[in-house]
């Protein structure tokens, strides 16, 4: 995914939702159903537009028998006839509205695929580097089973996974001792990250080290980049593409991370009044690092959080997100999984970003972000580039969500598959 963790740009002040509610289709979280014709809007969006973006999810729902008739008749359909995709909508699907408990409408943000220059090579004009997996760097495993436990015993699986030794509390010839207190641990925490020293580990390298070039030294270099800013916004989304010097694209989608959580960088502008909380988007934030070239260390060391890259295929295809499809910019969302099924297709209706120009759509559920939690919240892929990034920073409207089933199915048959 975008992500391979899609840490989301919005969430750079704001902290991420979450709700107790149960999923579509269970008591307490009603779903009201209708016909896609009543939705807002629904003759005047260009239906047509959505129809690529369906077929990229019929690669994976295509497999599944809810959907696979509705995914062999939409790849039938003619290309650019708005009326035939429409009518198709209409006929083959039902739209039921989604709800958080007695809430049917909720926070909309957007998200980007960020352009830098950069070279193979280092020089003066692009010296930032883009790091692969260090490979001193080891990921273990951490279930709710085990938390509590003072001390835990592992062993190297691969190159950098280790795997528990169940029921050991003291590490043998060839085995490493993990201590949980060592590290930063809450409620999300799934893995630990870190680094051996001796026969112990401990926890990996923060942003700060990192960046003094901890650990880094047995990490690839990708690529080089101009801007230490655009690499740090590189990092909150995840993936983008680096145009080289030959005028060739790099691809590079996230790889690993440090184990740190993600930590808001405008949230702490804001509680220190450096921004209000308007202006801190990503444009307001790149505006402050402007007027204060001198604290970009100071402010980037506020997050511990760093993500490693891996060269992703080429061509003109979007990122893969968590579906394992290319995106569509403009077509193309994160959702909590737990109440949109992936692969989904969402009738979206909100308002451009800074604005009440309405924005109504028919998008589909492709992605997902670790700040996207809850049943009524999405991430509107805008694409790659400046000016999808101009949107996606500004991008905080309200809005509501229908899900798009074929008839006969149900939330909660969706949600089982």
């Amino acid at each position: 995914m975008l992500k391979r963790l899609l840490i989301l740009l919005p969430l750079l002040w704001l902290a991420a939702c979450s709700t107790s509610t149960p999923p579509l289709g269970e008591s307490g979280a009603p779903a009201q159903q209708g016909s896609p014709a009543s939705l807002p809007a629904w003759n005047e969006q260009p239906v047509g537009d959505t129809l690529q973006a369906l077929l990229q999810s019929c690669r994976v729902t295509g497999r599944k028998p809810q959907w696979s008739t509705v995914c062999q008749e939409a790849a039938r359909l003619p290309v650019g006839d708005a009326a035939a995709v429409r009518r198709f909508f209409e006929s083959r699907f039902n739209a039921w509205r989604v709800r958080d408990g007695s809430t049917d409408s909720g926070l909309i943000t957007g998200y980007y695929e960020p352009l830098l220059n950069g070279s193979r090579q280092r020089s003066e004009r692009a010296p930032w580097p883009v790091y692969g997996v260090p490979a001193d760097l080891l990921s273990l495993d951490y279930p709710a089973s085990l938390r509590g436990r003072s001390v835990l015993v592992a062993r190297k699986a691969s190159a950098n996974r280790l795997q528990l030794q169940p029921g050991k509390t003291v590490a043998g010839a060839g085995e490493i001792e993990v201590r949980p207190a060592d590290f930063t641990v809450d409620a999300r925490t799934t893995r630990l990250k870190g680094r051996l020293e001796g026969n112990r580990l401990l926890p990996y390298y923060t942003r700060a080290e990192i960046e003094q070039g901890k650990g880094v030294s047995s990490a690839p270099v990708l690529a080089w980049v101009e801007d230490p800013v655009e690499l740090f916004f590189l990092q909150v989304q995840g993936s983008g593409r680096i145009q080289l010097d030959d005028g060739s694209f790099l691809h590079v989608g996230f790889a690993e991370q440090n184990g740190y959580n993600y930590q808001s960088i405008g949230k702490w502008l804001v509680d220190r009044g450096e921004l209000t909380l308007a202006n801190a988007s990503m444009q307001g934030i790149q505006g402050w690092l402007k007027a204060n070239p001198n604290r970009r260390q100071e402010l980037f060391a506020v997050n511990p959080s760093y993500v490693f890259f891996k060269a992703l295929p080429g061509g003109d295809s979007g990122p893969t997100g968590a579906l394992g499809v290319p995106l569509t910019g403009g077509y193309s969302i994160a959702v909590d999984p737990r109440y949109i099924p992936l692969g989904t297709p969402v009738y979206l209706s909100t308002t451009l970003p800074l604005s009440q120009q309405p924005l109504n759509r028919l998008v589909h559920a492709q992605d997902t972000g670790n700040a996207i939690r809850g049943a009524v919240r999405a991430d509107f892929f805008w694409g790659y580039g400046a000016e999808a990034g101009m949107y996606a920073g500004r991008m905080k409207q309200t809005g509501s969500l229908w899900m798009l089933l074929p008839k006969g199915v149900t939330p909660a048959m969706a949600s089982a598959q």
